[in-house]
């Protein structure tokens, strides 16, 4: 069984880079080149500064000044990274306006989670999960109307079902 302290594994691909790039700016306030580089490297990704900038830019993240004054890069379809605030109640906070009207069952079994939606919205759910940093969730795949979450082990996926559970319940 996988220890839920692994890392995750990317390969030494340019789209893998990007992706690590993108989660990077969507889960920490980055606000210069140097402190991107720096987190990147500690995944195990080494990229010069050239290849950072030509990534950012092909990426359109621009400097965006954050409410509280900083400086940090953004991309324009993701969500600017709260300070203070932990990543799980953010990412409850953004789910929760989205998945309230679309989720109709969640379920777990061992490190699955089976979640049920309303017919063609299964992609689009599992595209909201994936794209939010979720503890303990590896990724997702999707059908018409059901949806498999993979979670590092089954104390996880109990944990996770009955938080997604919560999250589709909320009244926005």
């Amino acid at each position: 069984m996988t220890d839920s302290t692994t890392p995750l594994q990317r390969p030494a691909s340019r789209a893998a880079r990007l992706n690590a790039i993108e989660q990077a700016l969507a889960d920490h306030v980055v606000t210069s080149q140097s402190q991107l580089s720096e987190i990147l490297a500690d995944q195990g990704i080494e990229v010069t500064q050239a290849t950072l900038s030509r990534d950012l830019d092909e990426m359109n993240a621009t400097k965006t000044r954050l409410p509280d004054g900083k400086v940090a890069y953004t991309i324009d379809d993701q969500p600017i990274p709260a300070t203070g605030v932990d990543s799980d109640e953010r990412a409850q906070q953004q789910m929760t306006r989205i998945l309230s009207g679309l989720v109709t069952s969640v379920a777990s079994a061992r490190n699955l989670i089976v979640v049920h939606t309303s017919s063609g919205a299964a992609q689009y759910v599992a595209s909201v999960i994936d794209k939010h940093p979720i503890g303990g969730v590896l990724g997702t795949i999707a059908g018409d109307d059901t949806v498999l979450v993979i979670c590092v082990d089954e104390t996880m996926a109990e944990r996770r079902s009955a938080w997604l559970l919560d999250v589709a319940s909320t009244q926005s």
